[in-house]
This record gives structure tokens, sequence and C-alpha cells, in this order.
């Protein structure tokens, strides 16, 4: 790791600002299974090993079976998604690559997205996916690698730090 973010004081302050933030998403009627399944997505497309490996792991704690973690980065070429989750996977994938598409979220994605969420988890998938990104930048920018990651580990974090 280049730099450690948790112990140093302005980070920390964000971090703990960031956490809240990421609060609001998690106490939201957005299924937490779909939270980790778009929070796995997006940070396996920035690369970020830190983050595939928190949320592989809060993931499993929660529940999620290895079959539908193992096929996350083929979602398109698998049939254990149901349409909701195929819908927020895309929004990952489009929301994250920005820079790929000129266009950002497809009208398609985003009609999906409405067939199957309401307002509230729109909202709740939207600030995710801007969340994740950010977190997976913070991380790799760092060189912050997985490993070492245990469930838990950072809610108690940044709520002791």
């Amino acid at each position: 790791m280049r730099f450690n973010l948790f112990e140093n004081e302005i980070a920390g302050k964000f971090a703990k600002r960031f956490a809240n933030a990421a609060m609001v998403v998690h106490q939201s009627p957005l299924p937490s299974s779909t939270q980790e399944l778009v929070s796995l997505r997006a940070s396996q497309i920035n690369g970020c090993g830190w983050c595939i490996d928190m949320h592989t792991k809060e993931a499993t704690a929660a529940g999620e079976t290895p079959l539908r973690l193992h096929l996350v980065a083929a979602w398109r070429e698998s049939t254990v998604f149901t349409e909701a989750e195929r819908a927020a996977l895309a929004l990952a994938e489009e929301g994250t690559r920005l820079a790929d598409a000129h266009t950002g979220v497809s009208d398609e994605t985003w009609a999906q997205l409405r067939a199957h969420y309401d307002d509230d988890q729109i909202a709740a998938l939207v600030v995710l996916v801007a969340l994740i990104n950010a977190a997976n930048r913070l991380a790799v920018i760092v060189h912050q690698q997985g490993g070492s990651y245990e469930p838990g580990m950072f809610a108690a974090a940044v709520q002791h730090g």
C-alpha cells in the first residue's frame, strides 16, 4: 500500500462521512443482495482488489451463494440472476464505464430499471454506483490490495475511527 487512508486524519474524517452516505443506501429498500452484486461488478470493472474482497465476503456472510458470486463477471451469460438484478448489473456497468459510452446509461437499461424498481430503489442504485466507483478509485490510487478483509471490518473501523 502506498498510503494508509485509515490512519490519516483528513482521510479518516472523509471515510466517516463516506460511510454515513453509504449507510443511507444500506438502509434503503434496495435488497442487500442487489447492493452487493452491484458493488462487486463495478469493483471488478475497476480492478479494485480491496473492494472485490470486501463485497464478496460481505455478500457471502449475508448468505449469497458462491455460484452467483462467481458468475457476476459474466452475468449476461448466466441464468442465475433475476431480471431485476440484471437491470441493476447493467446500470452498474454502464454507470461505471462512462468513458466507454458517450451516452452513459442507455434508455433500454433505464426502462428495465423502471420496470423492476421504485423511485427509492432507483435512487439507492444510482447513489450506490457513484459511491462504489469513488471507493474503487480511492483504493486503487493508494494500491490497497485485497485478501485481508473480514466481514464487518469497514463498519467497525468507521464506527471507532
